[in-house]
């Protein structure tokens, strides 16, 4: 771990009135080394903000592991239930699939209290298995039969940076919106080109906080091509 994390696990151990010993910092030092260093130091500042008492290692995990981005088991059972509507194009995890194998036979007899249980604590400890292996996160494309819907599922997982623009754009209809097919691929000009000169202004700075958005969206998530 770099002299940058060490200093911050000391200050975020300091503001949160934790004292820890050498060993202690030598030993948190070591489980945090196999995450990314960015991620670590995000999961720091957010305890120094967070945290109303002690820092301890689970709550920097905890934080680490959320910044990898799987959805929590609540919108990954909502995402499960969207894929049993085939006109849903699904863009879900490989952990979702998994655990609503577990799910189905329960949703089959109509116990959805009972799925939705199953199905949390599957998903969980996949999760957690995929973590402790150091698997990162991969989305994948459920195409749907209903285009309109297949465009809104693309567009929002591009936002989310749970795919790549690339990636969306091959699998949009033919007839995908102009405009939306410029919004997947971020090409500015073409979603400028018919916007009134009097307006040009609005329009740049309004993309440009998309723009922002779309990269805050994705420094949270997976990179992806």
């Amino acid at each position: 771990m770099s002299a940058n994390t060490l200093k911050a696990i000391a200050v975020t151990a300091e503001l949160t009135g934790t004292e820890l010993s050498a060993a202690a910092l030598r030993v948190m030092d070591a489980d945090l080394a196999a995450y990314p260093e960015a991620s670590v130091l995000r999961a720091l500042d957010r305890c120094r903000k967070e945290l109303k008492g002690r820092m301890t290692l689970a709550a920097v995990l905890e934080r680490v592991e959320g910044l990898d981005g799987r959805p929590g088991p609540e919108e990954a059972w909502s995402i499960a239930l969207s894929s049993a509507d085939e006109a849903e194009t699904v863009v879900w995890t490989d952990e979702i699939s998994q655990a609503l194998a577990v799910a189905e036979p329960l949703l089959a007899v109509r116990d959805k209290v009972a799925a939705r249980m199953a199905f949390s604590e599957k998903y969980q400890a996949i999760v957690r298995e995929s973590r402790e292996r150091g698997i990162p996160c991969r989305w994948s494309v459920s195409i749907g039969n209903d285009p309109e819907l297949r465009e809104r599922a693309l567009s929002a997982a591009v936002a989310a940076g749970r795919i790549g623009a690339k990636q969306a754009h091959a699998l949009l209809p033919a007839y995908a919106s102009p405009a939306l097919a410029a919004l997947v691929d971020r090409d500015e000009a073409k979603l400028l080109a018919n916007v009134p000169e009097d307006f040009r202004a609005s329009a740049v700075r309004g993309l440009a906080m998309v723009r922002a958005e779309l990269e805050s969206l994705q420094a949270q998530g997976v990179e992806h091509d």
